[in-house]
């Protein structure tokens, strides 16, 4: 099997592993350049002094990286609401046009004149838009790959069916409408879409124009990495929430555990304690959590895994969503009970019951996390048999190997004389 020459385009190199995406972006292609040429096309990092550790990380494991000098505008301030507005005028949802700028595609057209590439391989769903402005008439006669980290138009009809206020409800509506144009364009176009659960997969063929070629390579776990630490003291009254705190969907599930879950679990069991865990919390998030006795918040820390061995349980109460949750598998893999809404388990092949506890609202959930500390024998017998599920089921190995051979046949599909 000859090598492939890979152009990744993306919003910013994928380390530190302080998100989901990151996490998933970094091992699958950290082992696949084992095997090919990649280069990775790409934002500045937003966070000071993140670009350049994250470019000798790479550099290290032989990826090539193309950073412009622009990083993805914040979601704060006044040019974020004026950036709002502004969408309003434009057919494109808010997030691709933040994240198709002219320097980007500058930056990929260069590269496509000088480099012959085999793939082209858009890591998120948006960056398939720059790759349409970069290569124009051309696109139709290159290799191209999505990576849909997410249905975006599924997380934004959540945001719709969840906003209780009115204007905002409208703005978020417009944006799963443009959203859902988009993505069907995009779906549709892409010699592969790869989805990150069969739930996904089934949506973007059924619902969104994706075609056969929709091939799924599930989220994973480094099982060498994240393991249990039997010689750790679990407190039996600690829980743990642990996830990107920038992004929307997290914030929800955050709110809802303080202002609902969080205050009746008290109530039941007043020793309970929470950390928050994740990266860029925001301010309105240390101040509410400063609040509530019990509630710590840590920002940005290097390793999840002593949150993960020392608490009695994960929690994962989110409304809104898609994907699957890289942070359930991280918990089940180093034997940490996990207790989720039907949102935040879904895309796992993980069964209710059997290997985590799976609620229908708050007040299950509060109930769930409430019995699971009056039975913490209960709770670990279910963490023991999910963990030996992942460690089978979810090792990032065969998943990467899962991505290569969508690369491969899109290679084919377009040049039938490449044979594996």
């Amino acid at each position: 099997m000859r090598s492939l020459r890979i152009a990744v385009l993306d919003e910013e190199l994928p380390y530190p592993l302080t998100s989901g995406k990151r996490i998933r972006t970094f091992n699958l292609l950290a082992r696949l350049a084992e095997r090919h040429r990649i280069t990775i096309l790409c934002h500045r990092n937003a966070e000071p002094g993140e670009a350049e550790a994250a470019r000798k990380v790479l550099q290290n494991l032989g990826i090539d990286t193309v950073m412009v000098p622009r990083a993805v505008p914040k979601k704060e301030g006044a040019g974020f609401y004026a950036r709002l507005a502004g969408n309003l005028l434009s057919p494109l949802p808010f997030s691709v046009t933040t994240h198709t700028s002219p320097e980007l595609v500058t930056a990929v057209a260069d590269f496509a004149a000088q480099t012959e590439v085999d793939v082209w391989h858009c890591e998120w769903t948006p960056y398939a838009q720059v790759l349409r402005r970069a290569l124009g008439k051309r696109l139709r006669r290159v290799p191209w790959v999505v990576m849909a980290h997410n249905v975006e138009s599924l997380i934004w009809k959540r945001y719709a069916e969840t906003e209780e206020n009115s204007v905002k409800r409208w703005y978020v509506r417009r944006q799963w409408q443009k959203f859902e144009k988009f993505e069907r364009w995009a779906f549709a176009h892409a010699m592969w879409t790869v989805a990150v659960s069969e739930d996904d997969a089934t949506l973007i063929r059924e619902t969104l124009d994706g075609t056969e070629q929709t091939e799924v390579v599930d989220n994973g776990v480094d099982t060498e990495f994240f393991r249990p630490q039997r010689d750790v003291e679990r407190d039996p009254h600690r829980l743990a929430f642990i996830g990107s705190l920038d992004w929307r969907p997290n914030q929800d599930g955050v709110k809802l555990l303080l202002d609902s879950i969080f205050p009746q679990v008290k109530a039941v069991e007043p020793r309970a304690s929470l950390a928050i865990v994740g990266r860029n919390p925001p301010d309105w998030l240390r101040e509410r959590a400063a609040q509530i006795p019990g509630v710590q918040v840590f920002g940005n820390v290097p390793d999840v895994r002593p949150f993960l061995a020392t608490c009695a349980m994960t929690v994962v109460p989110l409304r809104v969503g898609g994907g699957s949750r890289l942070k359930i598998l991280e918990s089940l893999a180093m034997g940490t009970p996990v207790v989720s809404t039907r949102v935040g388990a879904e895309g796992l092949r993980l069964e209710a019951g059997e290997h985590l506890t799976v609620t229908a609202d708050e007040s299950d959930m509060a109930a769930a996390i409430s019995n699971g500390m009056a039975d913490p024998d209960a709770a670990m017998d279910r963490a023991d048999e999910a963990q030996r599920f992942v460690l089978r089921e979810y090792d990032w190995a065969p998943l990467s190997e899962k991505l290569e051979e969508v690369w491969r046949v899109a290679v084919e599909m377009l040049t039938p004389s490449v044979r594996r």
